[in-house]
């Protein structure tokens, strides 16, 4: 059995970008609202009617103290007495006022959440979707859990708000304009003062909430580094176990719980401050109006049912203003995870599918490289260091091509090139005699297929999991895949089939049955080019020959580009690719460059002396 190089098997490490880069929002929580309902068209749609529902309940709301004026004054105070006729009638309007105010606001509430439901459903989608469609170069291990959060945890913040937030800041808007109008018809002068005194509650809520959208921005980080250790930590359970690294695992997901705990207590000691503040100049407010209303109350011409509902509209004007106090950590809390989902959705997108774009030929596909240069984005902004530097190389239609060089080479990189994972920041990719960019997406994923080392598979049937190379295809056709491969007789030994369960990630079947799944469904799609980040280690000798059978024949009547972690590969194919330190360093077949002494030479030397070493 032939030994593995001395070389990783992932993809190039050390220039992915920043997993958590997402802070690209200037500005604070209006900003934020109104980019993000810029994002929710059915939020917009109804919007004046939802005003004017905000606008009849401060009508509703003002009606009782304005009633309560009109009974002290004209029903037992006045110059006929007492008149429990004008009482009663008084108190029948309030009900039915309460009533109608009440049926008004859960209308609006209903309408205002079943509008940002719908709304923030497609937000979750367009984000989901956008991620999907960011490159190679966005899409590193470590951003997984940070970009789950964003379509999850984060849009969840944005639910919460708008399912009572958003009520809260339209109906104690309108109660504040509507119940400061009332005050003012009764007394200019006292209106003034209640207004005074709330002055440096502004001030200070204005303050504090700048601080409460930065703690609430450093929550939403945490949340999202938090989601990251889980995700790991589940993923990686049986490697965890195997090694023994549960106090590691243990220690690392105790921090970043830490972290998010100390983020999510600065935000809650900014909310201590925050909401008793509007009940304190509340109370001040009332006792400084009745104070001076009784005083000078007379001398402004104010009477005893006038003053009363003064006194009375003056605590409905403090109910919204501690309300807004109370939703302000919670808009807060939702700014910021606006700001991280308009990040995500602000993350430029490095391939652009041409509209409508040419199709790739039939047949085997070649391929051209010409003066191709790569670079992951940096943590800072813009690109980092180039991992590919000026690479040209052709590959003639329906040979066999084999990549190999050691740890961070670009060999990876280049292979996802080829099935435009990402873009080159410079140079040029022709296949099939057209510039990859200008081919329709829907022609490059029925020509041009990527076979993944790790053979990722869905929480579905080995079946489905086949027909995922292309959807339409019959049961026949994934049956006839099967056979041109060789592999009916791995099918058979399988518990039920095609119909056994793959499990997530394919965790019910082995790896070498995971390679050969993914071998399968590339096989179904029967596609030009076919690059295969090669799938041939750590595997049984049995999988291993059939992996052997299968390459072999899927590369009949086709192009093939393997990146090779075996030098047996390298060994069978008609030309091998050598890279080195983001260069294309060497090519030509394996025995020529064996001769020829160079790092593919030093290459073929420790899998030489590895294979005897443990033989």
């Amino acid at each position: 059995m032939s030994s593995p190089l001395p070389i990783e098997e992932g993809r190039d490490e050390g220039h992915a970008p920043d997993p958590d880069d997402v802070d690209a929002i200037e500005g604070g929580a209006v900003v934020a609202f109104r980019r993000i309902v810029g994002e929710m068209p059915e939020l917009r749609h109804g919007a004046g009617l939802t005003a004017l529902l905000a606008l009849a309940i401060a009508a509703g709301r003002v009606t009782v103290p304005v009633l309560l004026q009109q009974v002290l004054d004209r029903g037992i105070l006045g110059p006929d007495g007492y008149r429990p006729t004008f009482i009663a009638v008084a108190v029948a309007i309030a009900v039915v006022a309460i009533a109608v105010f009440w049926t008004l606001e859960r209308i609006g509430l209903a309408r205002l959440t079943r509008a940002a439901e719908s709304g923030l459903a497609g937000v979750r989608v367009r984000t989901f979707d956008h991620i999907h469609r960011l490159s190679a170069a966005d899409h590193t291990e470590s951003r997984r859990g940070v970009l789950v959060s964003r379509v999850t945890s984060d849009v969840e913040t944005l639910a919460q708000f708008w399912s009572w937030g958003a009520m809260v800041w339209l109906s104690a808007t309108a109660t504040i304009l509507g119940v400061g109008t009332v005050m003012a018809v009764y007394s200019w002068r006292l209106t003034l003062l209640a207004f005074a005194v709330f002055v440096p509650v502004t001030v200070l809520l204005r303050q504090l909430q700048k601080v409460q959208l930065r703690r609430w921005d450093a929550v939403r980080d945490r949340v999202g580094d938090t989601l990251g250790e889980f995700s790991e930590a589940i993923g990686g359970a049986p490697v965890i176990r195997a090694y023994g690294l549960g106090d590691r695992g243990r220690r690392r997901l105790r921090h970043a719980v830490q972290r998010q705990y100390r983020a999510e207590l600065g935000a809650a000691r900014v909310f201590a401050i925050m909401f008793p503040l509007s009940d304190i100049f509340g109370a001040i407010a009332v006792a400084t109006v009745a104070a001076v209303g009784v005083w000078q109350g007379p001398a402004w011409g104010l009477d005893a049912g006038e003053l009363v509902a003064f006194a009375f509209l003056v605590t409905l004007l403090t109910q919204p203003i501690a309300d807004l106090g109370e939703v302000l950590d919670q808009t807060q809390n939702a700014a910021a995870g606006a700001r991280k989902v308009l990040g995500t959705l602000d993350i430029p997108l490095d391939v652009v599918e041409p509209d409508p774009g040419v199709a790739l030929p039939e047949g085997p596909l070649g391929v051209r490289v010409t003066d191709v240069a790569f670079a992951y984005r940096a943590t800072t902004g813009g690109n980092g260091p180039l991992v590919l530097e000026d690479v040209s190389v052709e590959v003639a239609a329906g040979s066999s091509v084999a990549v190999v060089g050691q740890t961070g080479s670009g060999k990876t990189t280049f292979a996802s090139l080829l099935a435009r994972l990402a873009d080159p920041v410079a140079g040029t990719i022709e296949v099939g005699g057209h510039d990859l960019r200008t081919v329709a997406p829907t022609s490059r994923l029925h020509r041009i297929r990527m076979v993944p080392q790790d053979g990722f598979l869905f929480a579905t049937t080995v079946r489905e999991n086949i027909r995922f190379g292309r959807l339409d295809a019959t049961d026949d056709d994934i049956d006839a895949a099967i056979d041109d491969l060789g592999l009916s007789w791995w099918v058979a030994r399988l518990p039920r089939g095609l119909d056994t369960e793959a499990g997530e990630r394919g965790d019910n079947l082995s790896v070498g049955e995971r390679q050969l799944v993914a071998l399968v469904r590339a096989q179904v799609s029967d596609p030009g080019l076919l690059v295969l980040d090669e799938a041939t280690s750590a595997v049984d000798p049995e999988t291993e020959r059939a992996l052997a059978v299968a390459l072999t024949r899927m590369a009949a009547g086709r192009t093939t580009v393997t990146v090779a972690h075996r030098l047996s590969t390298a060994e069978r194919a008609d030309r091998v690719l050598v890279f080195d330190a983001g260069r294309l360093v060497e090519e030509g077949t394996h025995d020529a460059l064996v001769a020829l002494g160079g790092v593919y030479a030093g290459l073929h030397r420790s899998w030489v002396g590895g294979t005897r070493t443990t033989a």
